[in-house]
């Protein structure tokens, strides 16, 4: 009796390896990840802010050892005993100051420069004081190898700010202190917004933002952080 052949066609299965992504590529999915998880998730909905924070390669502003954790959320260590604030409090102070295009803004305490860099991509103008040399040069030097010609360091005492270059549209500092020093606020253009944290040398601290409004000084205090302290003649003493 006559049958039909029926051909059976196996096809094996082709495993393709997958090449590993570049340093590159995974620093761009990081930081992506970064602002949509740890940023835009928690708050920070200023697109300014955002797109900064999405561009800027905080890898570039650490010790290459913790280059992998660049764009996780917490600080990290920089030299000198300092450290680099975790990604949300960067991207919450910028946000606070809400710097526009045409502003000048001052960091207190640039450390490592990461925030100076997110200033500098949304205002006119930054001036940064630190009061450590090897990270005021180390600073001035990576921002302008970055491009960062729109921002100035100096090496001098946060507490008393840059007089010379006042009136500021925003203030940031990067340490905490036992209260605002007047001679910052003192520093403040009208309209203008500084943003600090404020508390004890180690713990119980708050970030604060003041409002200047002529002559007027509106206070706000905000989220409990924890910061170095701030040293210097207005702060704590080193």
């Amino acid at each position: 009796m006559p049958y039909n052949e029926v051909e059976y066609c196996v096809q094996a299965s082709v495993s393709v390896p997958q090449t590993p992504p570049t340093e590159e590529e995974f620093f761009v999915k990081a930081r992506a990840a970064m602002a949509r998880d740890q940023l835009a998730a928690r708050g920070i909905d200023n697109p300014r802010v955002l797109a900064a924070m999405g561009q800027i390669p905080r890898q570039r502003f650490i010790p290459p050892a913790y280059a992998n954790q660049a764009y996780q959320d917490g600080p990290l260590p920089i030299a000198a005993g300092q450290t680099i604030s975790q990604p949300y409090i960067v991207g919450l102070m910028a946000q606070l100051i809400d710097p526009q295009p045409t502003d000048r803004v001052m960091e207190i305490g640039v450390g490592s420069g990461y925030l100076a860099a997110i200033l500098a991509s949304l205002a006119r103008e930054v001036v940064g004081v630190e009061r450590v040399p090897e990270l005021a040069q180390a600073a001035a030097t990576l921002l302008a190898e970055m491009g960062y010609l729109n921002v100035a360091v100096r090496l001098g005492d946060g507490t008393q700010g840059w007089p010379d270059r006042a009136p500021y549209d925003g203030i940031v500092v990067s340490a905490a202190g036992p209260e605002i020093p007047a001679m910052l606020t003192d520093q403040l253009a009208d309209g203008g917004r500084l943003v600090m944290p404020v508390g004890g040398q180690h713990a119980d601290q708050h970030l604060a933002r003041v409002t200047r409004r002529g002559s007027e000084l509106i206070a706000e205090r905000l989220i409990d952080v924890r910061f170095v302290p701030l040293i210097g003649r207005y702060g704590f003493k080193g």
